[in-house]
């Protein structure tokens, strides 16, 4: 199924590493020449991925503004401008990603900012239709989103019954990324033969 439709790998879980293994997806990606658009949602820190992104000139990291403090410290003013920003953010990255006929969305800690701060089923909802209406649908229809964060059900659900493959886990995710090129270079081969 991850052949015909869009791929979407979420990082989830306590601890470090989602947001280093979703730049390094990011980095093969744009290592190979293709578009990336990476979207840090809550997070307006520097970070040593954003030096290493520099370096890549088809990749395009959109950030949150003005968020110095976590969630939980915020008021409730604070929060509804968090959550403007979040959907300008969102919406921003995926007209991005849809103009520059990108190969990867990178929606870092997008779940977190389903917690109040972006609606998870518009999330879902465009992601489905960049799977339906991006240019390389037509011709490669494979679409990457990472999203990294805890809170994913009602997002996976509408993606999931889109037809979108949908993993919990990095090490799934990667398998079956590796079974996508097996059967590129299957059908490669075929076409030479």
């Amino acid at each position: 199924m991850a052949e015909e439709n869009g791929l979407v790998q979420i990082y989830y879980g306590d601890g470090k590493g989602k947001t280093t293994a979703a730049f390094g997806l990011a980095f093969r990606c744009a290592g190979w020449g293709r578009r990336v658009v990476i979207a840090q949602f809550l997070k307006s820190s520097p970070c040593g991925e954003l030096t290493a992104a520099e370096r890549f000139p088809t990749l395009t990291v959109l950030r949150s503004k003005g968020i110095h403090k976590f969630t939980f410290q915020m008021n409730d003013e604070e929060k509804a401008v968090v959550a403007r920003n979040c959907r300008k953010l969102f919406q921003e990255a995926v007209a991005l990603a849809r103009a520059e006929d990108a190969r990867l969305l990178v929606l870092d800690e997008v779940i977190d900012a389903l917690r109040g701060f972006l609606p998870q089923e518009e999330l879902a909802r465009e992601l489905v239709k960049m799977t339906e209406t991006t240019p390389q649908a037509q011709e490669k229809p494979v679409f990457y989103c990472v999203m990294a964060g805890a809170y994913t059900s009602p997002a996976r659900r509408i993606m999931e019954q889109a037809g979108l493959c949908t993993f919990d886990a990095p090490d799934k995710a990667v398998l079956a990324a590796k079974n996508m090129c097996n059967y590129a270079a299957f059908r490669r081969r075929q076409k030479e033969d």
